[in-house]
């Protein structure tokens, strides 16, 4: 395990084997530690690096609320790439962690090797849209600020994770799950680089963004994971690592 001091926040990371490097971002309420299990099946041919976002797990959780934002998240990620000094990667994650994947390449299409989206949704061209997921957010929360860790549940990604605070985990609800605008939906037409999209097949939430985006953007590679739910890669590791394995051998050398 690493930690990376940016701008006075520190970035808890782990970096782990050797070869073409991935980056993979957790969803809202986990950690770096979901993706134990692939860094275990990857790290003899890959080099796998997972990190917290700011408000989770090991990294800091900034008393000011403008620390907490999209671009924020963006820049932790090339700055954590920095630090291992790699120029470009296979930028990957699950839920929000996806979602910041899209604004990565967006941001950063020289630093995106490929992309693998799981379990995700890329946002609302629809303002309505993006209202009702920001009213989500937001009573999301006011659950931590009201019940603590306890309004956590008990889903398998997030019960992988520990945090330090519950006021870490509300700051990020209100300024890393909302969204601001459609930018991120709005690019998925225009991607240009190898991707992944795989979702657990019993996540019915995000079933419709699964067809969406495997339909818009160009050459999506896509599976559905049988026997699993919005953490596909710990509810069937077996059929999720196989997805991964057959997406990174599609990749040029």
């Amino acid at each position: 395990m690493a930690t990376l001091n940016r701008n006075g926040v520190n970035l808890h990371y782990v970096d782990e084997g050797s070869g073409p490097a991935i980056l993979l971002t957790h969803g809202f309420g986990a950690s770096s530690r979901m993706w134990e299990g692939q860094v275990e099946a990857f790290r003899d041919r890959y080099r796998i690096i997972a990190w917290d976002m700011r408000g989770h797990g090991d990294t800091d959780s900034p008393e000011d609320p403008s620390k907490y934002s999209e671009p924020a998240t963006v820049a932790d990620i090339a700055a954590i790439l920095d630090a291992c000094g790699v120029d470009s990667a296979v930028i990957g994650g699950l839920s929000l962690g996806g979602y910041m994947s899209l604004a990565f390449n967006l941001a950063h299409p020289e630093r995106t090797d490929a992309l693998m989206l799981f379990d995700t949704g890329p946002g609302y061209n629809n303002p309505k849209g993006r209202e009702g997921w920001n009213q989500f957010a937001i009573r999301r929360a006011e659950a931590f600020e009201t019940r603590g860790l306890d309004s956590l549940g008990d889903s398998a990604e997030v019960k992988a994770a520990r945090h330090r605070s519950a006021e870490g985990l509300a700051k990020a609800a209100r300024g890393m799950l909302t969204q601001r605008d459609a930018s991120v939906i709005q690019s998925l037409t225009a991607i240009d680089k190898p991707t992944l999209v795989a979702t657990g097949a019993n996540d019915q939430n995000f079933l419709a963004a699964h067809g969406y985006m495997s339909e818009n953007i160009p050459g999506a590679m896509n599976f559905l994971i049988a026997d699993a739910g919005h953490a596909a890669n710990i509810d069937n590791p077996a059929d999720f690592n196989a997805a991964v394995e057959a997406f990174l051998a599609s990749l040029p050398a």
